[in-house]
C-alpha cells in the first residue's frame, strides 16, 4: 500500500487541486536544481532531465487547470454540495468514495473566541459534538467543549 501525504487544514476539505498545485511545484524545483547542477557541471545529462521534468511540469499544470475548474463549476452549480465537500462531509466529486473518512474537526479553532475575530460571532465553532471522522476511526484528538 502506498503511503499518502495528505495536509490539514483548518476549516476545509482540501480538494485534489491542491495535491496537483503541490506536485507542479515539486516538479519545477527539481528541473530547477537540474538545470542548476548542469550550470554547475556542463553534463548535458542533467539539461536532458530537466527539459523532460519542465514537460511534465506543464502536464501537470493542465491538468490541475482541468481541476480547478471541476471545484469552480460545482460552486456555481451545486453551492450546497461545493460546503458539503469543503466542510468534509463528503468526498469532492472525482475523488474515490471507497474508504472516504470525513475530515477531522476536533481540532479546528474557533474564528470569534480563539482568534477574536468579533464578526465570527455567528459561525462560532465551540461546543459542537465529537467530529465524525473521530466517530467512524476513532478518536484523533480530544473534542473542543
Amino acid at each position: 500500500m502506498d503511503a499518502v501525504w495528505v495536509r490539514g487544514v483548518n476549516g476545509i476539505q482540501l480538494h485534489h487541486v491542491t495535491d496537483l498545485q503541490d506536485a507542479g511545484r515539486f516538479l519545477g524545483n527539481a528541473a530547477m536544481a537540474l538545470r542548476a547542477a548542469h550550470v554547475r557541471t556542463g553534463a548535458d545529462r542533467y539539461s536532458s532531465i530537466a527539459t523532460e521534468l519542465k514537460s511534465l511540469v506543464q502536464r501537470v499544470r493542465e491538468l490541475e487547470d482541468e481541476a480547478r475548474s471541476s471545484m469552480h463549476d460545482l460552486h456555481s452549480t451545486d453551492p450546497e454540495r461545493f460546503a458539503r465537500c469543503r466542510d468534509g462531509h463528503e468526498p469532492w466529486p472525482g475523488e474515490i468514495p471507497a474508504g472516504f473518512i470525513p475530515r477531522h474537526t476536533c481540532k479546528d479553532e474557533c474564528l470569534y473566541h480563539d482568534h477574536d475575530v468579533l464578526d465570527a460571532i455567528t459561525q462560532c465553532t465551540c461546543g459542537r459534538p465529537p467530529c465524525q471522522a473521530c466517530e467512524i476511526g476513532g478518536k484523533l484528538g480530544e473534542a473542543r467543549a
